[in-house]
C-alpha cells in the first residue's frame, strides 16, 4: 500500500503530465515543420527557374520533329498527386518518355532523354536504316491478295520497323514468309526469322561474291517444309530460278558445296550458256547438289553434282 501511494504521489503525477505535454508539443512541432517543408517543396518545385520550358530534338531524319515533341509535351504536362509539376527538371518522367517513343516509333534505334540544362530537355535519337524489305507472308505472284504487295523496311538485323513506299525494280532485297514470332497483320516491331536471319544474309552476300545476283528470299509455306528457304535469282520469285536450302544448315558448308558445284562441269558450262533457263539449284542434301534447267517445249533437264 505504501509503495502504491508513492507511485501516485502528486509530484509523480505532475512529472508524468509534464512529460506527456513535452512529447505532445514535440509531435505537434514536428508535424508543423513537416507541413511547412512539404508546402515549401511544392512551391519550390513550381519555381519557373527550375522547370523545363524548351525541348530540343536531334538525330531524327524521317520522323517529324513535331510528332516527337507532341509526345514529350504530353508526358511532361500535369502534376504528380496534383501537387508537383512534371516539368520540374528533377521530376520529369524520363523512362516513360523513352518507352513511349520507342513503342510509337519503331524506326528509332536508340533514344536518350536528358536535361541539357535546368530549363531545356534534350531528346537525342538515332533511326534504323532500311537495308531490306519484308513484303508479306506469301509471294505476291502466287496470290491475288493485294495486301501482299505492301512492304516494310527491315534493318540489318531483320527488325521490321516501318511501312515502305512502293519501289519499282530491285532497289532492295526482299523477304517473304515468317514464323510464329512475326505478326503478319502488324509486323512493325517484329524480327524476321531471328534465329537464321544473319546466316541468310551472309549466304546471300557470298552468292553475290560468286557473281550471282539474288533478288529475294522466301521461306517455304508448304506443309512439312517449314525449315526450308529459297533465295530467288530473278525479280519474279515465283517463276524464276531459286537456290533452295534448309534454314538450319551449316551455311559455310553449303556455300562451299555451291561454289564447288558451279565450278565443275557440266554445270559450269550450262550456267554460262543457258543461265536464263535455270529453274533451281538444290543444296538440301549434304554434299549432293541437284539442279534443273528448262528446255524448249517446256521440258526440263536434271543434273547432279
Amino acid at each position: 500500500m505504501r509503495k502504491k501511494n508513492i507511485l501516485h504521489a502528486p509530484h509523480i503525477e505532475k512529472l508524468k503530465k509534464r512529460k506527456r505535454k513535452v512529447l505532445k508539443n514535440k509531435i505537434i512541432f514536428s508535424l508543423i515543420c513537416f507541413v511547412i517543408i512539404f508546402i515549401g517543396l511544392i512551391f519550390l518545385s513550381r519555381w519557373d527557374k527550375i522547370n523545363i520550358e524548351n525541348i530540343e530534338i536531334s538525330g531524327n531524319e524521317v520522323i517529324e520533329t513535331e510528332a516527337i515533341e507532341l509526345i514529350v509535351k504530353k508526358n511532361i504536362t500535369g502534376y504528380y498527386l496534383w501537387l508537383f509539376p512534371k516539368t520540374n527538371f528533377l521530376l520529369y518522367p524520363q523512362n516513360k518518355i523513352e518507352k513511349e517513343l520507342s513503342e510509337i516509333f519503331k524506326r528509332f534505334d536508340t533514344i536518350k532523354v536528358n536535361d541539357k540544362s535546368i530549363k531545356t530537355l534534350e531528346i537525342s535519337v538515332s533511326e534504323r536504316e532500311g537495308k531490306y524489305l519484308w513484303c508479306g507472308d506469301k509471294v505476291p505472284y502466287l496470290t491475288s491478295d493485294t495486301n501482299s504487295f505492301k512492304c516494310y523496311f527491315m534493318d540489318k538485323d531483320g527488325y521490321i520497323f516501318d511501312e515502305a513506299p512502293y519501289f519499282s525494280g530491285d532497289v532492295y532485297f526482299k523477304f517473304y514468309g515468317g514464323d510464329n514470332n512475326l505478326n503478319i497483320e502488324n509486323p512493325s516491331g517484329s524480327y524476321f526469322l531471328k534465329d537464321y536471319f544473319k546466316d541468310i544474309i551472309v549466304f546471300k552476300d557470298n552468292l553475290e561474291k560468286l557473281n550471282f545476283k539474288p533478288k529475294s528470299f522466301f521461306k517455304s509455306l508448304d506443309e512439312g517444309s517449314e525449315d526450308e528457304g529459297f533465295i530467288s535469282l530473278f525479280s519474279d520469285p515465283a517463276y524464276g530460278a531459286h537456290i533452295s536450302f534448309k534454314l538450319d544448315s551449316n551455311y559455310e558448308k553449303i556455300t562451299e558445296n555451291f561454289q564447288a558445284a558451279i565450278s565443275t562441269e557440266p554445270l559450269q558450262s550450262e550456267l554460262k550458256n543457258k543461265f536464263s533457263s535455270l529453274l533451281y539449284i538444290d543444296l538440301r542434301f549434304g554434299n549432293k547438289v541437284y539442279y534443273k534447267f528448262s528446255t524448249k517445249g517446256g521440258s526440263t533437264s536434271d543434273g547432279r553434282q
